[in-house]
């Protein structure tokens, strides 16, 4: 049903509509959902169907949801989605609640579905009435019951609702909620699988028939359950006297319980039996040759989804292993950040996925961490998960750019012998300077966190997802560039905490923004608190988030290094490289410099993406020994060495490497294998973070200078540390 987490929005301001007295007279009541808030009014005649009292309603659906058997509660819920997905005006159906006593009573509600001029609907006002004297009185209504009983209808109803049981519990549940079981009149049951040549009493209710001693009896004792184990026949217990005579070990033990026949029906998958259930009547004496039938029709359906969910949950608890083995066993403790991670699965466990995180330490001080979701749930997008999570931190560990990491990921997937595809998002955070660079594929963008809750979107240009942009060849992944100060925290997280099937991914981050703001400021408990908040707002998908908080006080390291890649024609990644630089200048204690080094590494980057048929690689280092220098250097696939030149008094161009020269202590060019690298230093003063003087001479490069007349001759200076 609509999603009621969103308290923070108010009804209308006619909500809730009024009682109508003359409705109350005729036994109805009265209800007004406000589909925007979720929250549903009843007025007295409505709580008192429901036999609630007004201080217990909380006004949320969920409450009411609870007093109906789980198949009524599906029912239902389907039919009210589908009516306000299609258009419909008017919805209205017949369901089962249980009563205080555990009886069921039948119940009708009819509502006017009130939409907004785009169709889409706000209201549900309606009506709910006790219906269970009118489909009582019925003869229609008796005739096709009583038919359903001699009928496998019973069969077939119940088939489909163990057609969604997954788990064993699942099949536990539909047995003693389903109308099955009551149509049957069996007053309870028993269940008990077989494990290891014994039988495993796994259920029993609604009224209990346990006997003390049984939780696990041989195949060969003298039990009804243990007999239709070893005879593959289900056995028909007419009276009591004939379960006295055949079973006098377990008949003692019941004979107070009002018992007076008994069902036990084998449970067979693929030709092996897999335990037995035993249905125990109180007011029944003796089965027709129909009743037989039906029976053993539904214990056969009942054996096959007892195999499906055994099977399900074997394989779920093994991709679940193999998913916890794949993730991270501990986050690491890094100096200058805060980090939480959690992963929640699907239907609160019930399903396994590729959704992971990490986190990766690297040289200098940065830090790596990763968000991503490989497609399916099953053991092999776990077993795909862990494949990629170990490539991505050997390529970032190998100290390639963010972009490089990302498009060599994508190439190991495609050329794995695997149809899936993951998204991903990878961040590298230098936490000395702030400095974050993002590269996105194909996933979902971060949010940004202030100290104070307040969050925004982050809109990151992405790249194809992992897999696929290798299979096109679009591995170009372009990289954005932001600055995280003390305090603020990056939520990187995966779909499944945002969707919801049906939903518009707007409402979803409207909604986690709400419970970012409304949540606790400590990063562990936020982490719990959103992951509790999504279990309760449902869905079907995997969730993984890491929150990267950075924290003040952590002074950069000696030896730090950021790097970023510049495509050709590609301006958004030449200003994301002038922003890192300005950032890490101004971190790095040369913030008085910071237009000139920011002038003489653009020169340097703007020279690459013009002389040359390839992008450029951008690396800023903070070099130490007898004195502190930054280092700039700018890489690029040519061998083709550039010589400086004089412009002229007239000439447009050719004053770049002049002003390389004249603002730059060193600089120089080495050879790159198939490239070439152009480096240029800046002393550093004092101790990082450090001011500078006023007016900057302290930072200063000494005027006693000599340049080679060429790039490729030899510097006045070594060409580096």
């Amino acid at each position: 049903m609509v999603d009621p987490a969103a308290d923070a929005l108010s009804p209308p301001e006619d909500w809730p509509a009024p009682p109508d007295l003359s409705l109350s007279l005729n036994g109805m009541g009265t209800f007004d959902w406000d589909l925007d808030t979720g929250l549903m009014h009843l007025d007295a005649p409505a709580l008192g169907v429901f036999e609630l009292e007004a201080a217990a309603y909380d006004g949320r659906p969920a409450t009411l949801i609870a007093r109906l058997p789980p198949t009524e509660a599906i029912r239902l819920d389907t039919l009210v989605a589908q009516a306000l997905k299609d258009g419909s005006t008017h919805c209205g159906a017949y369901f089962r609640i249980r009563s205080h006593d555990g009886a069921l009573r039948w119940t009708h509600t009819q509502g006017i579905i009130r939409r907004d001029e785009t169709g889409r609907p706000r209201r549900i006002i309606g009506v709910v009435r006790d219906a269970t004297d009118e489909l009582a009185e019925s003869t229609a209504r008796r005739e096709v019951d009583e038919e359903r009983r001699r009928q496998t209808s019973v069969v077939e109803s119940a088939t489909a609702a163990l057609a969604h049981a997954r788990t064993v519990q699942d099949v536990i549940d539909v047995l003693k909620d389903s109308q099955g079981l009551a149509n049957l009149g069996a007053a309870s049951m028993v269940m008990g699988l077989l494990e290891s040549g014994r039988i495993h009493l796994v259920a029993d209710g609604p009224r209990t028939a346990y006997v003390p001693g049984t939780r696990y009896t041989r195949v060969d004792e003298q039990y009804p359950m243990s007999e239709v184990v070893r005879t593959l026949r289900p056995r028909f217990i007419e009276s009591p006297e004939d379960f006295a005579d055949s079973y006098p070990i377990l008949w003692p033990h019941l004979d107070g319980l009002g018992i007076t026949s008994a069902a036990y029906l084998p449970l067979i998958a693929q030709a092996r039996p897999i335990g037995a259930l035993g249905l125990l009547y109180s007011d029944k004496i003796g089965f027709s040759s129909e009743d037989r039938n039906v029976l053993v029709a539904l214990g056969s359906s009942l054996g096959q989804s007892l195999q499906r969910a055994m099977l399900y949950e074997q394989e779920h608890d093994l991709a679940e292993g193999l998913q916890q083995a794949m993730l991270p066993r501990r986050i690491p403790e890094v100096p200058g950040a805060r980090i939480a991670v959690r992963y929640r699965a699907a239907r609160l466990g019930r399903d396994i996925g590729g959704d992971w995180y990490d986190v990766i330490p690297l040289p200098g001080g940065r830090l790596g961490a990763v968000i991503g979701d490989v497609q399916g749930h099953d053991t092999h997008a776990a077993a795909v998960m862990g494949q990629l999570r170990i490539v991505l931190r050997a390529y970032a560990t190998e100290g390639h750019t963010p972009a490089t990491v990302m498009a060599r990921a994508s190439s190991f997937l495609h050329e794995l012998d695997t149809d899936r595809f993951a998204t991903c998002t990878y961040v590298e955070a230098d936490l000395a300077t702030g400095v974050v660079q993002v590269v996105r594929a194909g996933h979902v963008d971060p949010l940004l966190v202030e100290a104070d809750g307040t969050c925004r979107r982050l809109p990151v240009v992405g790249g194809m997802p992992l897999g696929l942009s290798a299979e096109f060849g679009r591995l170009d992944y372009p990289v954005g560039t932001l600055e995280l100060d003390p305090g603020q925290t990056l939520l990187l997280y995966t779909d499944g905490l945002v969707e919801l099937p049906g939903a518009d991914l707007d409402e979803g981050l409207q909604w986690l923004t709400a419970q970012i703001r409304g949540g606790p400021r400590e990063l562990q408990l936020l982490a719990d608190h959103l992951c509790g908040a999504a279990d309760e707002r449902g869905g079907d998908d995997d969730v993984a988030l890491l929150l990267l908080r950075r924290v003040g006080g952590h002074a950069p390291r000696t030896g730090g290094r950021l790097q970023q890649h510049v495509a050709q024609s590609d301006p958004e990644a030449l200003t994301s490289a002038r922003h890192m630089i300005r950032a890490a200048v101004r971190a790095w204690g040369a913030g008085a410099r910071a237009d000139e080094i920011e002038l003489v590494a653009d020169e340097l980057i703007t020279n690459a993406l013009l002389h040359t048929d390839g992008g450029a690689v951008v690396t800023l280092r903070m070099l130490t020994g007898s004195r502190r220098r930054l280092r700039v250097e700018v890489e690029d696939r040519s061998s083709v060495l550039p010589r400086r030149r004089e412009a002229g008094l007239s000439g447009v161009s050719g004053r770049g490497l002049m002003l390389v020269d004249l603002l730059a202590e060193a600089w120089g060019v080495e050879s790159r294998g198939t490239g070439k690298c152009v480096w240029c230093e800046f002393p550093m003063a004092g101790r990082p973070g450090a001011p500078a003087p006023p007016d900057g001479t302290a930072a200063r490069p000494t005027p006693a200078r000599a340049a080679g007349p060429a790039w490729g001759g030899t510097p006045t200076r070594p060409p580096g540390p």
